[in-house]
């Protein structure tokens, strides 16, 4: 059975993250609905939590980048001990001396000291109004991002929840089975001590009794498995105890009605709308690659005090300060083309984008086509087994009054059972299916928030 083997797949990443995990002082018992699940993952799922770090990482990204449009302001200060003071030669003439001749001097003081501050601010710079709204953009990004994880997470959690109600509703048709078929058991036990059956139809029926209690024990383990399962895709830990509030009766399987009329739900797909972010980033690293053609004008300011003395202890007797205040002007005017070809560059990259965009519209359309023709075909299926589930029912129930009555046979009634537990694993099968291709539409349809 395809769920069976799903739950086989998530066991072997369980187990993996549950060593991983401290047992809690105390296991905690929650009875949650399957939105009581969701909403718990939002808050402890990892992906999700991690998106939502993201968030925060993108807000001090933009504050970064803000920050480039400050005052950069900054200091220095500089201590110079002059163990050697530097020697420059002048040319004899100045001193009185021969032509060709050079007299050696020693300009400066032994120590050297200055304390300073500059700051420098951007009043235009085109990269700069670019890059703030890119980092705006960016953080859009991950918000989005975060939306997907949340949407991964209902979907999972949703599918786990029912993988549960399945399990449930297996272990409930086994058990009813199980009960009629032990009474059935007892009283052919008691016919062959009264010598009116054979003992090879109470053999007939011990090997199915035997077979039903294996697939409940089966079933029992699988059971506990499926709410690990549920546990895990929830982000909790799986010693907590967890009971589910909902039942099968509650799902509606047939909320598709308005669906089919919604041309225009790609929309609402998280993956259409993360193409489109992408986009807009494509487009602002191209303006960003324009705008490199325009000139830059920084303000820049400066102070210094300067010591210089012979004697240390003299030193910062007497300063020498000195300040400026200025512009700088920055235009390009040729750099050998390249800023021709980075702006051809991110041209290609948004048309790229824009082509990927309308592939992502025909992918989510047919992926909602897809979804909605699985639905239709699982719904039509569980119907039909449902159907062939009664059948089978009402085939063992006429099969033993036959026998009762002497005009039937044990190997009917052994046929008839063995027909219904197939009707239930096939019924099973196909409530999963339906349950699960549900969720695959809704997603599909972008109703998944």
């Amino acid at each position: 059975m395809k769920y069976l083997l799903f739950t086989a797949t998530v066991f072997c990443a369980i187990a993996v993250k549950s060593y991983a995990q401290d047992a809690p002082p105390n296991n905690q018992t929650y009875n949650f609905s399957v939105q009581d699940c969701i909403n718990y993952a939002y808050e402890h799922q990892d992906s999700v939590v991690n998106a939502k770090l993201d968030i925060k990482s993108a807000e001090y990204k933009v504050k970064e980048t803000t920050g480039i449009g400050l005052p950069q302001v900054s200091g220095t200060a500089t201590f110079q001990d002059y163990l050697k003071i530097p020697t420059t030669l002048l040319p004899g003439e100045i001193f009185g001396q021969p032509a060709g001749t050079f007299i050696p001097v020693q300009f400066g003081v032994k120590y050297q000291s200055s304390v300073g501050a500059s700051a420098d601010q951007i009043l235009f710079d085109g990269s700069y109004l670019v890059g703030l709204k890119a980092s705006k953009t960016y953080k859009e990004l991950s918000i989005r991002n975060h939306i997907r994880s949340k949407i991964q997470a209902n979907v999972n959690v949703t599918k786990a929840y029912y993988q549960v109600l399945v399990s449930n509703e297996q272990l409930r048709l086994i058990d009813a089975n199980i009960k009629q078929l032990k009474q059935q058991f007892d009283e052919t036990v008691a016919q062959n001590k009264q010598g009116v059956v054979e003992k090879i139809d109470v053999d007939r029926i011990s090997v199915q009794y035997n077979n039903l209690v294996t697939s409940r024990e089966n079933t029992i383990r699988l059971l506990a498995l499926n709410y690990q399962v549920l546990k895990f895709q929830m982000g909790m830990p799986i010693e907590n105890n967890l009971s589910l509030k909902d039942k099968l009766e509650d799902i509606r399987l047939d909320d598709t009605a308005d669906l089919a009329s919604d041309t225009a739900f790609y929309h609402n797909r998280i993956e259409y709308n993360l193409a489109e972010t992408g986009i807009e980033l494509k487009k602002l690293d191209l303006k960003r690659q324009k705008s490199q053609y325009l000139p830059t004008l920084k303000a820049n300011a400066s102070y210094t005090s300067s010591y210089q003395n012979n004697s240390f202890g003299n030193l910062y007797k007497m300063n020498f300060p000195s300040s400026y205040v200025g512009l700088t002007l920055n235009i390009p005017i040729f750099n050998g083309w390249q800023r021709l070809n980075q702006v051809r560059q991110s041209k290609i990259a948004v048309l790229k984008s824009e082509n990927d965009l309308d592939n992502a519209k025909n992918g989510l359309k047919l992926e909602a086509n897809r979804a909605n023709v699985t639905f239709v075909n699982g719904l039509q299926s569980l119907n039909n087994q449902k159907r062939n589930r009664e059948l089978a029912e009402e085939v063992l129930r006429v099969s033993k009054i036959k026998y009762q009555q002497g005009v039937g046979s044990s190997i009917e009634i052994t046929q008839a059972q063995t027909s219904l537990d197939d009707a239930n694993d096939k019924y099973i099968q196909g409530l999963y299916d339906a349950l699960i291709s549900k969720v695959d539409l809704d997603k599909a349809y972008g109703r998944i928030k």
